[in-house]
């Protein structure tokens, strides 16, 4: 998401550092590129107007440190008003002052409010908070069979009723919640294509029945300044607390990420980053605007990696490379903790721009990196006998041949992983490697 504007910020900002100093010439040009990306990206005409203000009263006044370059000073003020453009801060969920919090999802038709519903309930169920689902949708057909099919999936309980007075729905949830104890309830409520007074009406009605701890409204990223409005709409004829923005991983505009914030005063409180109830995020204003930035999302690649990695095995891990004891079933074990990190593309996204290296962004215009490749790896190695996988040395031809036909992919392959396997243990027996590998052992334990 946001991967053009990305790039043409990046493009404009390596453009100042050549500079000796921020003149009124080289900021107007800069200023200049940034809009023209800000609009292209669909972001509010008034927001970037704002925006592009901003940095410019910034960037030739004052407060501007004498110690930075040009380039570090921009650089430093463009996150600092991406970040207050985006909210600030992170907002924890709102939360009654005894359970359970109704949490109530408004929003169009075809946003992603029935999806949403599952992947918060997974979340919070993540969080080690217990909620119940439920459809308001009394119009739609098979709402609520819809939901509760996604309650299964994701593990939580669904209120089913037979009712279709929705002030008998309501109690009979608030009874239902407050007997079993929930933290939470989720309530999913019906959408129109388009803004209508029959829908707010209807709306209106649930929340002054359910009196919810907040009114979260779902957007759709996709649909650019389509979502600011419908959430403008929503927050001044009902009445919302938050947002939620669905489909940020698609390749889209996403301007609706920059303006909504700005547009309608409330802040985003979630992301949907997926198709899978796992893809969902509390919303960090500041790793969104480094990673508009090419700084990456480090943090949210840590927070992942301590829920797939476990700690002992790395520890173990580290202790083979040191010795010398390195597999390629261990290299395999590997692969598979990695994979459930998500796509590569995915993962290079979160690492910083640094073009030296060829890390973060340049990774991801190289067309050889595909999610196939570690399955092909993995078949390779799961058709190679115990032996083997611990002495790939004595991997002839004839056992070439046999791993091939039995992963089903070429000898070359099977080649190329063994010679970039045995170069990777000579790597390993470096002195500096070993060092690396002692700082990163100290540090965890210092953590």
């Amino acid at each position: 998401m946001l991967e053009n504007l990305s790039g043409r910020f990046n493009k404009v900002l390596r453009y100042l550092k050549g500079e000796a100093k921020i003149t009124e010439d080289n900021i107007k040009q800069a200023l200049r590129e940034i809009k023209l990306s800000l609009l292209e990206a669909d972001v509010n005409f008034k927001v970037v107007k704002n925006f592009i203000e901003n940095i410019r009263e910034k960037s030739l006044g004052k407060e501007v440190q004498e110690s930075l370059t040009p380039y570090q000073q921009v650089v430093k003020i463009v996150k600092n008003e991406l970040i207050e453009m985006l909210g600030s801060e992170d907002k924890e969920l709102n939360k009654s002052s005894r359970k359970p919090s109704i949490i109530m999802l408004v929003g169009l038709q075809g946003t992603g409010k029935t999806t949403t519903a599952g992947k918060l309930a997974l979340y919070l169920k993540n969080q080690g908070k217990s909620s119940i689902l439920c459809s308001l949708d009394l119009k739609r057909l098979a709402a609520g069979e819809q939901l509760e099919i996604i309650a299964k999936e994701v593990g939580v309980n669904y209120f089913k009723t037979d009712s279709n007075n929705l002030k008998n729905i309501i109690k009979g949830i608030m009874k239902s919640s407050r007997e079993y104890g929930y933290d939470y309830v989720i309530a999913d409520t019906a959408g129109r294509l388009h803004i209508d007074e029959e829908l707010m009406k209807e709306l209106k009605k649930i929340k002054d029945i359910l009196s919810p701890a907040e009114v979260i409204f779902v957007a759709d990223s996709l649909t650019g300044q389509d979502a600011v409005n419908s959430a403008q709409n929503f927050s001044e004829k009902l009445g919302i607390d938050s947002i939620a923005l669905t489909k940020l991983d698609a390749d889209a505009r996403g301007g609706a990420a920059l303006s909504i914030v700005s547009v309608t005063g409330k802040p985003i409180k979630f992301i949907g980053v997926g198709e899978h109830y796992i893809d969902f995020q509390k919303f960090y204003p500041e790793r969104l605007a480094s990673k508009i930035l090419g700084m990456g999302d480090v943090l949210t690649l840590i927070e992942k990696a301590e829920k797939e990695f476990d700690e002992k095995e790395s520890e173990l891990i580290a202790k083979k490379m040191m010795r010398d004891e390195f597999t390629l079933e261990d290299f395999k074990l590997q692969l598979n903790r990695v994979q459930k990190l998500g796509s590569i593309s995915d993962i290079v996204g979160m690492l910083p721009n640094i073009p030296a290296m060829g890390i973060g962004q340049n990774i991801n215009n190289n067309p050889d990196i595909d999610d196939k490749k570690i399955k092909h790896l993995c078949a390779i190695i799961n058709s190679m006998t115990k032996k083997e996988r611990q002495k790939p040395k004595i991997l002839n031809g004839r056992r070439r041949l046999r791993i091939s036909k039995g992963s089903g992919r070429p000898v070359q392959e099977i080649n190329q992983l063994i010679r970039q396997f045995l170069d990777m243990k000579k790597y390993m027996k470096k002195p500096f490697f070993r060092k690396m590998i002692k700082k990163f052992d100290f540090l965890s334990k210092m953590g």
